[in-house]
């Protein structure tokens, strides 16, 4: 192998480190304004964790299920409307769906 091929080498992996690096703050600051909202999903578009035997994003079997959640802005999680809801309301926290 000649150097200019080890130089190349050294600089791909050194950048594509730096990137997988710098992945997850780009996450948090992406996360900063957003919070988990359950009950608010319609079906088979939530963004994750939909119960025992699911996949996690979109896998909700139902329209607001009340173990499925969705990123919404900070502050509107409790003001937007769901029809399984105690409260009619999505919840913070993950909930038992009230029959119709």
């Amino acid at each position: 192998m000649n150097k200019t091929m080890t130089a190349a080498s050294l600089a791909f992996a050194l950048g594509a480190a730096l990137t997988v690096a710098a992945t997850p703050v780009a996450a948090q600051d992406k996360m900063a304004d957003k919070e988990k909202c359950y009950g608010v999903a319609m079906k088979g578009k939530n963004d994750c964790k939909a119960g025992a035997g699911t996949s996690c994003a979109g896998s909700s079997k139902m329209d607001h299920q009340g173990n499925a959640w969705s990123l919404v802005p900070k502050g509107t999680c409790e003001k937007t409307a769901s029809t399984t809801s105690p409260t009619g309301k999505g919840q913070l926290m993950e909930f038992k769906e009230k029959k119709a």
